[in-house]
């Protein structure tokens, strides 16, 4: 939001020391992306709109598959919608938002599905294991695993689909897989703390899955009993 960053910037943080460039002060987005010609564009400053027509076109042109993610939340400040970036790239774009979008239909007719960008693929599955087997410490790796884990789960039928991410209604699967890997390596790692080891981690974790599905308690048709009607009848005359 405050321009390209740049070596001797006033109050450059360590964190953006590494991505400084040898270049004098650009604020336009526009400019920017024109003169160093990126492969890869992440929206996080919920700027609505910044990712403009030009910028969408001009990543198409450097790029083969440019790389887009409007990350920022809700969907009023989200850098451009899977429909601009889509269109504007002629398909080509990788995309994924912080937002939900819908499906969006090309002039070719093929159908491409935006991948949402959201924790909800993440914390699910991490808690699950490491409640499961009591881990001592949550680290860095399990979240590189975590990721990991959730790429096996996105499909070559997926990925032309334009999918990042398996479908959100496969959510239960995908938290499944991600609490066994964590499961399974924390025995291997001795940071586990509930034993005995189960030996079949996969069953383990299911067992300590919560259902939200409620019994069915009655048939799905009932028939009101014939004195009931009798009685109901009577009290309406």
């Amino acid at each position: 939001s405050k321009g390209l960053i740049v070596k001797g910037r006033a109050a450059l943080t360590r964190e953006k020391e590494e991505f400084a460039h040898e270049h004098e002060e650009m604020k336009n987005l526009e400019a920017i992306v024109q003169e160093i010609k990126p492969t890869v564009l992440i929206g996080v400053a919920a700027i609505g709109g910044a990712f403009s027509e030009q910028i969408l076109k001009d990543m198409a042109a450097f790029n083969e598959r440019p790389i887009i993610f409007a990350l920022s939340n809700p969907t009023s400040k989200a850098e451009c919608t899977a429909e601009q970036c889509y269109k504007l790239t002629q398909g080509r774009a990788i995309f994924a938002s912080g937002s939900p979008f819908d499906p969006v239909t090309l002039p070719s007719g093929q159908t491409l599905y935006p991948g949402q960008g959201n924790n909800s693929y993440v914390f699910p599955g991490v808690a699950l294991g490491v409640v499961a087997c009591g881990l001592r410490h949550i680290t860095d790796k399990i979240f590189l695993t975590t990721a990991e884990v959730i790429a096996q789960q996105v499909s070559d039928k997926h990925l032309e689909e334009g999918r990042l991410y398996p479908p959100l209604n496969t959510i239960r699967d995908v938290s499944l897989k991600i609490a066994e890997k964590i499961v399974k390596d924390a025995y291997q790692e001795r940071t586990a703390t509930v034993y005995p080891e189960p030996p079949n981690k996969e069953a383990f974790v299911r067992s300590q899955m919560y259902s939200a599905d409620y019994d069915q308690i009655l048939p799905d048709c009932y028939s009101w009993p014939e004195e009931a009607q009798k009685i109901q009848t009577k009290l309406d005359q």
